[in-house]
């Protein structure tokens, strides 16, 4: 099976036991028991605390240089490690092993761009007013030691984005990562330990999430927070780091429109939205959901979609022919059939999937509603799986207006072959991230980030660097 033996990460020391007990990791595929993770107790987090802060000092005194290295060493073994991690992740997330061996070479590829935007980050000099001022300069300085929460979906990636902002910023970090999938981050890290990043600098917890974000969070020693998760925890987290003054990043959840115009070429964009809606079994936080087509190009956009839907291979991530893999748990699945349940009764159509798959592990058909009303409770909230909702539209006012009638704000696409309607789009779409005539918004060197209810701040690209900086103002005068 080659699954690790589960270990928190406390000032370059692996603990595998801790007086808190141990909780069950499971294989999603089978609902087999993959392992037992430690759970972080008062003792455990108050170590990271006092480490990440002894870390902090050592790891910001380093050139910019000299953490460059260190980080790109680091990043050179996770490329040499990608076989056998993506088995590791494809065992307790799910996602066929193809997406996983992928997942960790763009992490590699996010950290180090990051790393890269961390060398160069200079300052800029501001001209004074008044004669006896020799100099002023305004340049990012590392904030502190940060703590930072992320997901099961992506497992490497998201707390990859967290790491390489906080380590090419000049700060340490206390990844707490989701305890169905810690195997993934815990071997991320391992990567930095063993290129020599210095105890402390990189640091690990898992245990109870309530116990975890509140002790560390309210903790002196920490001056940065970072969460990616749903919209209901990302309020309570920002709620706390606000009462205690902490600089707060939040990606949190979407219900993404995708809007196909009338000129668009509905077949073509339906095999594109296929294979991205049903990515990681749909659980994804920019995943495209709400499909509003052109009255026009809805009947070919349905039936190319529904022949996409309908032939991918569900199965085992580890299987070479599997296309989509499971659920991440039983709760997943229930939720699924809840969300089809009450779409149903409220007047949508069946066009495919709609069921649990028979037998062990957490799996769900790839399912199609066409014509779920407004009321229906996945039009209003993220399903976060394998739905998909199909609808027409038959003016663009109606479709932007539709489209921008949640509260979510992360992604947004459309598909248009006019110029002047593509511009349009982009500028009346209420979302931090809009794709026009394709979904790839995620890259390292973009930001990634949402509005409204969908988060505040961005991670990637030069504003992911900044955001674990602050603005100094150093003034010279005679």
């Amino acid at each position: 099976m080659n699954y690790p033996t589960l270990k928190l990460l406390v000032d370059g020391n692996w603990i595998e036991r801790t007086a808190s007990g141990s909780l069950p990791v499971l294989n999603p595929a089978d609902g087999s028991r993959l392992g037992q993770l430690p759970r972080a107790g008062a003792p455990e987090l108050a170590a990271a605390v006092v480490a990440a802060q002894r870390g902090f000092v050592l790891w910001s005194g380093l050139l910019p240089l000299e953490r460059f290295k260190l980080i790109t060493r680091a990043t050179a073994l996770l490329r040499e490690r990608a076989g056998s991690l993506a088995r590791i992740l494809t065992l307790e997330q799910g996602k066929p092993l193809a997406e996983a061996e992928r997942e960790i070479n763009l992490s590699a590829d996010t950290i180090d761009f990051l790393a890269e935007e961390g060398k160069r980050l200079g300052s800029r000099g501001v001209p004074p007013r008044l004669a006896n001022i020799q100099s002023q300069t305004v340049s990012h300085v590392p904030v502190g030691a940060a703590a930072a929460f992320t997901p099961w979906n992506f497992p490497v990636n998201l707390p990859a984005r967290k790491l390489g902002a906080a380590l090419a910023a000049g700060c340490s970090i206390i990844i707490k990562p989701a305890e169905e999938t810690p195997a993934s981050c815990m071997e991320l890290l391992r990567a930095f330990v063993d290129a020599g990043v210095p105890p402390g600098v990189v640091n690990m917890v898992c245990g109870d999430p309530a116990l975890v974000s509140s002790t560390l969070i309210a903790a002196a020693g920490i001056a940065k927070v970072s969460f990616t998760g749903s919209v209901a925890v990302g309020r309570q987290l920002a709620e706390l780091a606000g009462r205690h003054l902490k600089r707060f990043t939040a990606e949190l959840g979407g219900h993404a429109p995708v809007i196909v115009c009338e000129d668009a070429d509905p077949a073509a964009v339906a095999r594109l939205a296929v294979a991205a809606k049903y990515r990681n079994a749909g659980q994804i936080c920019a995943s495209p959901i709400r499909f509003l087509v052109h009255r026009s190009r809805y009947a070919s956009f349905r039936d190319e979609f529904l022949g996409g839907t309908r032939a991918l291979r569900l199965g085992n991530g580890l299987a070479p022919e599997t296309q989509i893999g499971p659920l991440i748990h039983e709760r997943r699945v229930s939720a699924m059939q809840a969300y089809v349940d009450d779409a149903l009764a409220c007047g949508a159509k069946l066009l495919c999937g709609g069921r649990r798959v028979a037998g062990n592990g957490f799996y769900y058909e790839p399912t199609v509603l066409e014509g779920a009303p407004a009321q229906a409770q996945v039009q209003r909230e993220e399903p976060f799986g394998p739905i998909a909702l199909l609808d027409v539209f038959d003016d663009l006012d109606e479709a932007i207006g539709r489209a921008n009638a949640l509260p979510y704000g992360l992604a947004a696409y459309a598909f248009t072959r006019n110029l002047r309607i593509a511009h349009e789009l982009g500028a009346r779409l209420q979302a931090g991230m809009i794709g026009i005539n394709h979904f790839g918004v995620s890259q390292p060197e973009a930001p990634f980030g949402g509005v409204k209810d969908s988060g505040m701040g961005s991670e990637n690209g030069l504003e992911g660097l900044l955001a674990y900086t602050d603005v100094k103002l150093v003034s010279v005068s005679t």
